[in-house]
């Protein structure tokens, strides 16, 4: 499973069980919503720190696989990565 998934799914989960936790309070639902969300964001910088780095190192692995093939079809286009032997048409006919 992708690492960004773990964590969505750790944030989701975090989420409803603050807000399961927050349900048995007597409160307005909205002010219930906005304290799950703020609880479960604070909860989550530290109780999902592996999956938050491991997903971000996935995400940089993926910026640099893409820089490389764009800078390898940059190449490629303007012709920079020919083999000079085999460059062009044999002069000899």
């Amino acid at each position: 499973m992708s690492a960004a998934v773990k964590y969505t799914l750790g944030r989701i989960g975090l989420f409803v069980a603050v807000l399961a936790a927050l349900w048995l309070i007597d409160m307005n639902v909205f002010l219930k919503l906005m304290l799950a969300l703020v609880f479960s964001a604070a909860l989550s910088f530290f109780l999902l720190r592996g999956w938050r780095d491991e997903m971000a190192g996935e995400m940089a692995d993926a910026a640099n696989r893409r820089r490389t093939e764009k800078e390898r079809l940059r190449s490629a286009l303007a012709g920079e990565d020919q083999d000079p032997t085999t460059e062009g048409p044999d002069p000899q006919r």
